[in-house]
């Protein structure tokens, strides 16, 4: 016996030997990992995603070096004000009387506020530096004194900075403004808390005025998981304990099924507590996979186990029987399933590396507690049940002969039955031709797809009141600023560049990268729209006719200075301009950014290509960057792992499956014959994501390698219980029936219950999570319909390439005329018998002596399908 077979047998030898010890070295484990899901916590958004990217790397640079639009080095929080003139008494009112709030609270330690209304009330009253003072100006001046000073402080070119676009100078009217708040807290202060207090007080102020900032932004980022999960775990646990409860057909397997499944969620979020891995969006798919394989293992091993209690064998008897079997197709489940997520290790981004890890960790454990905890309890409750003489309620297995589901699965093979061959064929050129078409699957990254949508679903009013969600408001925040404000970044991008700024060429090689703009940005009189430092320079020379003079001198025929550099931004940062010139002028002069203005309706895709081609024109190191760069990178990262993942995946499984199947059977090319399926759903899968508008994004971006998970989990039983079926009579087509039966019933009931049980994610609040529910239930009905209809003739065909019987390439064509031919032979055999008083021998050798199968030494059982 060799070592592998010896440590199966070691294995299910403890298992039935000492249940007892095994079910309470389990339940040990269990309270061991329980603590550890209290330390979980949750990490949310798009920046766990842009770690390690080149162009996030040079935004966090820029933002660094540079000043923001909004604020300095101390957190702030936004105020947006919207009413039907921000700029006229009441108006200005309402914004200061808030700010005033704010600046009372002692916890908030308010230390500066900008925004129009201060702006006016300077103009009225020089002194006035803080909100109540500012107050006390607009409310002392009369209708025309505001109006005057509105129409001063709009000559400043930074007033209208903060005002929405419809700002009109000549009529002094705007429908919204921005208010800026700087809090004296480190870098490292709970910035949700702040923000949430600051809404809270904007909320009781008078005027419609809300508070907004990074930390709203990231507590919506997280609370919207857990409220999603609040939805969508109910539901999921209704369906999915709905359909186990039909699929155990007894209370007593159901609630030890569903503590088995309990088990794996407690042991991998246990260990992910404990490891310090946070708990992210892609990280939801996890416990849809652990309840995939768990429900597949517990639905299998209880049905087989029934299968032998059904024919009469004892308990220990009928699980050693199965556990034999069955140990081996879970170590070859467990095994490729767990390659296949570590391939996602070969990704470059962070979540998607902690999900390969989590996953397979996750499947481990799985196969521990459902090859010895299930089992070992599964034979304590019989013994249990048996002394007290307790009633049985349904023992019998999933497509049993004589059910509807025995008599239907049966009928899946019929379509290849004629010609297997050619109906390979054909599956393998429409499967060409879909993963041609799925190639062109979109691959997108937005920071909106971890938001809930601007407006909830109708089906939430229906939810009772602990499941309705909190309220959301930063995607309809998100989406009126960049509506309503020049300062948003969805329709810019930005060149860093890093070289000294001082040097003759520095400014002239800013004009010739202007120069021929590509066709997604903005042109005006036949350049590229861009705000640089270029941009101060000529609005301070606009004013200031000494240092138009001083620009004039250290210019050439275009205006861009050559010369004096180092005088010309000493003058700058001396002039009104200086927080202008900080957000494009490094302090140290070393490093620049410009910020070019591109066509809102042209693709993330051409506007980021065309930056990086303009950040090629720069001399010195020029990096392309900005939201849409950064995001698109993260796209692109998205879709190569996405690739690289499924090579590794598909290559690793079929080394493995191939490696597997020659130890553990002795069949080492039926391994790949297993992956023919798997194949096939993966690029079915692909086209339909790419018909149904569907992209790879942050979550989705898993769903191949769970497609490649669960069809490895589906194709391996099928192929292992044909396997052992096959030698049993030598007849291919009986073995198929039965295998469609017995182990087709038991995977219709994993299907329908995972199915089923992920599809509820479309129940989630964020789009992106019931975006993976549909992708999910697809790829595990793909996986389903693949392994029953696509892998029964693809391992007939198997058969005859190995045993050379060409005939079975045909099975349909030549079954009647075999069929006949046996009948003539037993015929002709009897009459020999007769006349001579011989023995009848057919001559026919079993077709399964050319394997070497390593199967249970069970006797051959009668083929159920020779009953029909």
């Amino acid at each position: 016996m060799d070592p592998v077979t010896r440590l199966f047998g070691a294995i299910t030898d403890r298992v039935i030997e000492q249940p007892r010890r095994v079910v309470i070295a389990c339940l040990v484990v269990t309270a061991l990992f329980a603590p550890g899901m209290a330390l979980l916590e949750a990490s949310a958004g798009s920046d766990q995603f842009t770690d390690g990217i080149e162009e996030a790397d040079a935004l966090d640079r820029v933002n660094e070096r540079f000043e923001p639009a909004f604020g300095g080095d101390d957190p702030t929080t936004q105020l947006i004000q919207r009413d039907v003139n921000v700029l006229d008494r009441r108006g200005l009112l309402d914004m200061l009387a808030t700010a005033e709030r704010l600046d009372e609270r002692d916890g908030l330690r308010v230390t500066d506020f900008s925004a129009p209304a201060m702006d006016v009330a300077a103009e009225l009253d020089e002194d006035a530096d803080t909100p109540e003072d500012a107050r006390d100006a607009i409310e002392r001046a009369s209708d025309g004194e505001i109006d005057d000073a509105v129409d001063a402080a709009a000559e400043d070119p930074g007033f209208a900075t903060l005002l929405s676009d419809d700002f009109n100078s000549e009529s002094g009217t705007a429908s919204a403004s921005l208010g800026v708040v700087s809090h004296s807290f480190p870098a490292s202060a709970d910035t949700q808390a702040i923000q949430s207090e600051a809404r809270t007080v904007a909320e009781e102020a008078p005027g419609d005025i809300t508070a907004f900032g990074g930390g709203i932004v990231d507590d919506e980022f997280e609370r919207v998981i857990f409220d999603s999960l609040s939805i969508v775990v109910p539901a999921a646990l209704a369906v999915i304990l709905g359909l186990l409860a039909y699929a155990y057909r007894d209370p007593f397997d159901f609630v030890l099924g569903g503590i088995a499944l309990l088990m794996t969620v407690v042991w991998t979020f246990g260990f992910t507590g404990y490891a310090g891995i946070a708990f992210s969006e892609v990280l939801i798919a996890v416990p849809v996979l652990l309840l995939a394989i768990g429900i597949d293992f517990g639905i299998h091993t209880v049905n087989r186990y029934r299968e032998d209690r059904a024919a009469g064998a004892p308990p220990e008897t009928a699980m050693r029987g199965a556990l034999g079997q069955l140990v081996v197709a879970y170590s070859i489940i467990a095994g490729t399933t767990i390659i296949g997520f570590l391939a996602n290790l070969t990704s470059s981004l962070p979540p998607l590396r902690e999900f390969g890890l989590v996953a397979g960790l996750g499947i481990c454990f799985t196969l521990v507690i459902f090859v010895g905890f299930l089992p070992a309890a599964k034979l304590l409750l019989d013994r249990w049940r048996a002394k007290r003489s307790l009633p049985e309620f349904g023992s019998r297995p999933l497509g049993a002969e004589d059910s509807a589901l025995g008599r239907l699965l049966p009928k899946l093979s019929a379509i290849s039955r004629p010609a297997p061959a050619v109906f390979l064929v054909v599956v393998l050129l429409i499967t060409a031709g879909a993963a041609g078409y799925g190639a062109g699957v979109d691959t997108t990254f937005e920071q909106d797809d971890f938001l809930p949508p601007s407006e909830e679903p109708a089906y939430i009013d229906y939810f009772p009141g602990p499941l309705q969600p909190g309220e959301y408001t930063a995607t309809e925040t998100i989406n009126f600023l960049s509506d309503n404000f020049a300062t948003s970044e969805d329709d810019t991008v930005t060149i860093y560049v890093e070289r000294r700024m001082t040097s003759d060429s520095a400014l002239r090689s800013l004009a010739r990268a202007e120069r021929d703009p590509p066709d997604s940005f903005v042109t005006v009189d036949g350049r590229a729209s861009a705000d640089s430092v270029q941009s101060a320079i000529d609005a301070y020379a606009a004013e200031d006719p000494e240092f138009e003079q001083l620009v004039e001198e250290s210019a050439l025929d275009d205006g861009r200075p050559n010369r004096n550099l180092d005088r010309i931004y000493a003058e700058l940062r001396n002039s009104p301009y200086d927080d202008f010139t900080g957000e494009y002028l490094a302090d140290d002069s070393r490093s620049t950014r410009i910020v070019y203005a591109v066509e809102s309706d042209a693709s993330d895709a051409e506007i980021t290509a065309d930056a990086r081609r303009v950040a090629d024109r720069y001399r010195g190191d020029a990096t392309a960057t900005g939201q849409i760069v950064v995001f698109q990178a993260v796209a692109d990262t998205i879709f190569d792992s996405a690739i690289v993942s499924l090579a590794a995946a598909l290559g690793l499984s079929a080394v493995f499956l191939v490696i597997l199947f020659w130890l553990l059977l002795g069949s080492p090319t039926l391994g790949l014959v297993t992956l023919v399926p798997v194949t096939v759903a993966v690029a079915t899968l692909t086209a339909t994501m790419r018909l149904g508008g569907i992209p790879f994004n942050a979550i989705t971006a898993t769903i191949l390698a769970i497609t490649i998970g669960l069809g490895v989990d589906y194709t391996v039983h099928v192929a292992h219980r044909f396997h052992d079926e096959y030698p049993r009579g030598g007849d291919v087509d009986a073995a198929v029936v039965t295998t469609l039966r017995g182990t087709g019933g038991a995977l219709t009931g994993t299907w329908a219950t995972t199915a089923l049980g992920t599809g509820v994610l479309v129940l989630a609040i964020t789009p992106i999570l019931g975006q993976f529910g549909l992708l999910t239930a697809a790829s595990i009905t793909l996986a389903y319909l693949a392994s029953l209809i696509v892998l029964p003739p693809a391992l007939v065909v198997w058969v005859a390439v190995v045993e050379r019987r060409p005939g079975l390439l045909f099975v349909g064509r030549f079954l009647d005329a075999a069929g006949a031919i046996d009948a003539d032979a037993e015929g002709d055999a009897t009459d020999r018998a007769r006349t001579d008083g011989g023995t009848a021998d057919s001559g026919v050798a079993d077709d399964a002596d050319a394997f070497e199968w390593q199967t249970d030494p069970r006797p051959p059982a009668e083929d159920p399908s020779q009953k029909d």
